[in-house]
């Protein structure tokens, strides 16, 4: 039938976590302890949406860190440097990924709605299995168990931006034709992601690493606040090429519909 007949979704800013401030924070306290190094909250989120050491090496990596990283030490990051820090990451990020786990409001009907229509529900993340084992049974206590879920490092092809991760999810739930799922991600990597797994893409502008916000901040913005951080966070989702842009995971239903329709007229992601 030519209707959507999958949704894989990313986990932190897409369905727990509003703001996607667990690894974020984490990354900042990591670089602190491992080498007494300042970073901003803003400059962690970055590379957000790759496996975590390729993260801290894309952080390495950036111009201005880089820069105050050399002034620092007297030379450039090196990859025994991000092993010592990815070393100091994981402890912490196991540690507390679990009080990031509250679902971001709309998952559970969301999904609800989602299963009503027979859709599967992968996901994927770039947290590795040694996080995912942690923030599972929280998000079960929730309410929120997908039907597939594979975490960075699983696969040796590799994870994020490339496709296997996505497509992992396809072979795991049993689905004929990816151009007939969807990929739900708050950051470039993961739409990149979708699309390069020939799926289609919908990037949430508010509700993950794009913007930022708390969920107080987003409960307490008025229309022009969100109208301004919907067309900054827009920007690099854009730019990934995402097929849609919405707010969070609460408007995705209608996307849904918007593509089982363009599905029915014959279209392809």
């Amino acid at each position: 039938m030519s209707k959507v007949a999958g949704v894989i979704f990313d986990w932190a800013g897409t369905t727990v976590d509003f703001g996607s401030f667990a690894p974020t924070s984490i990354f900042v306290e990591a670089f602190a302890q491992a080498y007494d190094f300042e970073l901003s909250l803003k400059e962690a989120r970055g590379p957000m949406g790759l496996g975590k050491w390729d993260h801290i090496r894309a952080l390495g990596d950036t111009p201005a860190i880089a820069e105050r990283w050399l002034a620092q030490f007297g030379r450039p990051m090196s990859d025994e440097d991000v092993d010592v820090i990815y070393r100091r990451f994981m402890p912490l990020q196991i540690a507390k990924v679990g009080e990031f786990a509250d679902l971001i409001p709309g998952t559970l009907e969301t999904v609800a709605w989602l299963r009503q229509q027979e859709i599967k529900i992968g996901s994927c993340s770039g947290y590795p299995r040694e996080v995912m084992a942690e923030l599972l049974p929280a998000a079960k206590a929730r309410g929120f168990v997908p039907d597939s879920v594979v975490a960075t490092g699983e696969l040796s092809a590799g994870g994020r931006p490339g496709p296997w991760m996505a497509l992992q999810n396809v072979l795991n739930l049993g689905i004929a034709d990816v151009g007939h799922c969807l990929k739900v991600d708050d950051s470039a990597p993961g739409i990149h992601e979708g699309r390069s797994a020939g799926m289609w893409t919908v990037g949430l502008s508010l509700s993950g690493n794009e913007s930022g916000m708390t969920l107080a901040d987003f409960l307490a913005a008025t229309e022009a606040d969100k109208a301004f951080a919907r067309r900054a966070a827009s920007v690099n989702l854009a730019a990934a090429g995402a097929h849609y842009i919405i707010d969070t995971i609460a408007q995705l239903p209608e996307v849904v519909l918007d593509i089982n329709a363009r599905l029915a007229r014959g279209e392809r992601p």
